[in-house]
């Protein structure tokens, strides 16, 4: 299994917002390169640099702790786009796209381990979900009944975005759409990839 890449962005943002907190000053660039990891300077002015572009923090040239978080609502940050999801028959895993969106930090929290899918399918219109929307999704792995999820169904090497519904030893995949039935799998053989947070819509 490949070893996931560390969001290095995301590790400064967290960091320097939680120093934040706790001491009411923002840290200095040694402070983050000690907590982050990082190997030097350079590195950190790099991150920074992006989270400046992304309208996250601004900074004061040539001040020790010159950083100032700036409010989320206004910033915006890329999500890598992995590919297609179905919402209608399950499709392959991760074809399609493969880029990024900018959006906006008022629609997720960009701490999060986050990728967009574009959706193909109107099985979600009931959710307000679309054919040719993108779905922001936070990866994780477990998720909770009746939530919007991403899964993998393992038997078929397959990706379909629906509402998860446990019932025992199988699961019901349920669409958002009055005419079209409930998907089963057995449990075994569902894999969630993460809940659904955003959703944006074509126009």
């Amino acid at each position: 299994m490949s070893r996931q890449r560390r969001d290095h962005r995301r590790e400064v943002l967290s960091f320097v917002e939680s120093f934040v907190e706790s001491n009411g000053y923002p840290p200095t660039y040694d402070e983050i390169m000690a907590s982050v990891g990082l190997s030097s300077k350079s590195h950190v002015d790099y991150y920074l640099d992006a989270l400046e572009a992304a309208g996250l923090i601004e900074r004061k040239p040539r001040t020790p702790r010159g950083l100032r978080l700036v409010g989320q609502a206004h910033g915006t940050f890329p999500v890598p786009v992995g590919g297609y999801i179905a919402a209608g028959q399950p499709i392959e895993l991760f074809q399609g796209p493969d880029h990024e969106i900018e959006i906006t930090s008022d629609s997720a929290d960009p701490r999060k381990d986050l990728f967009a899918l574009q959706v193909q399918g109107d099985s979600m219109v009931d959710a307000l979900v679309g054919d040719g929307d993108v779905v922001i999704v936070e990866r994780r792995q477990e998720a909770q009944r009746g939530q919007l999820v991403v899964v993998h169904l393992r038997e078929r090497n397959e990706l379909t975005l629906k509402r998860f519904y446990p019932e025992g030893e199988r699961v019901r995949l349920q669409p958002a759409h009055p005419t079209m039935p409930p998907f089963y799998a057995d449990a075994e053989n569902v894999a969630v990839q993460g809940r659904v947070l955003a959703v944006i819509r074509r126009i």
